[in-house]
């Protein structure tokens, strides 16, 4: 269990799972009205941290510089969304209905919380859920820069504290800061395949044809014509050829493919809800005057 003592080294510190999974930042921290134990704590989950998550601080521990919980980050992520009332109380149905979801017994919780000794949490004074001041009445002990008050009058603690019980207020507001989270959007890959193709290519080819030449006899040829026998069979023959295309393939390679990755950095705008406190002046009918001199940021 966190001490009361250890909410201001709580609050804006990561919030991890027992697997060392990051979760998110804590953002505020519900005390027990009764008792002023811490009880729950919420963590900023989702993209900018734009959802809150109760998580049960009962069995939590710092470790080094982050809270640890015994609940995996799925789960935290995934657990009801509840919105507390202006005073910053989680009311008893919505308490029952994250008892529920974190596997917590609801009668076996508030019993544990009303024995003495135990350092009840979430729980106040013994009696009936509805007496005043039992399960249900959790109030928050802080938000980032708040750390260390409890209740609903928390702020009114604060400013006394900070003025030494003079008759200032402090007026404070909250800023929001956006920061970025890397997710995977998409993967791409190169897959090489093989597909057929009909090529045509035209190539010359020769063959060889017959020709039959006659010449009369001359006085040149004549010795020529004359030097076989006068009359007998013959026969001459001729062979012919000619070219045929022939196809072959060869494996050439042909051009390098890869892939790689360029940042593009784009602009988007973020819409947040932040909190300013604002101090009004009532009067009886007393005039008041502003000093000119003293005229700090409003």
């Amino acid at each position: 269990m966190i001490a009361h003592e250890q909410i201001p080294a709580v609050l804006d510190h990561p919030v991890y799972d027992a697997e060392g999974k990051k979760i998110g930042d804590a953002k505020h921290v519900f005390v027990d009205d009764a008792t002023g134990r811490p009880a729950w704590v919420t963590v900023k989950t989702g993209l900018f941290g734009s959802h809150e998550s109760f998580v049960p601080i009962k069995d939590a521990a710092m470790v080094e510089d982050h809270l640890e919980v015994p609940y995996p980050k799925d789960r935290v992520k995934d657990a009801p969304h509840v919105d507390v009332d202006g005073g910053g109380h989680l009311d008893a149905r919505e308490e029952r209905r994250l008892y529920e979801y974190y596997g917590i017994a609801w009668d076996d919780a508030w019993a544990r919380a009303n024995q003495p000794g135990e350092g009840g949490w979430a729980h106040g004074q013994a009696g009936t859920a509805d007496t005043t001041g039992t399960a249900g009445m959790t109030g928050a002990a802080g938000t980032a820069g708040m750390a260390g008050t409890a209740g609903t009058d928390a702020m009114d603690t604060r400013d006394a504290s900070m003025h030494g019980g003079d008759d200032a207020m402090t007026r404070s507001e909250e800023e929001m800061h956006v920061g970025t989270e890397r997710v995977e959007t998409g993967h791409v890959r190169l897959r090489k395949y093989v597909v057929t193709e009909n090529v045509q290519q035209t190539v010359p080819v020769r063959h060889e044809e017959v020709v039959v030449e006659r010449e009369p006899i001359t006085d040149a040829n004549r010795d020529q014509a004359l030097s076989g026998p006068e009359i007998t069979e013959a026969e001459h023959e001729v062979t012919l050829h000619e070219e045929r295309p022939v196809v072959e393939t060869r494996t050439v390679p042909v051009e390098r493919v890869s892939l790689r990755t360029d940042e593009v950095t784009d602009e988007e705008t973020v819409t947040g809800q932040v909190r300013k406190e604002h101090i009004e002046i009532e009067s009886d009918d007393v005039p008041l005057t502003e000093d000119p001199d003293d005229r700090r940021g409003m």
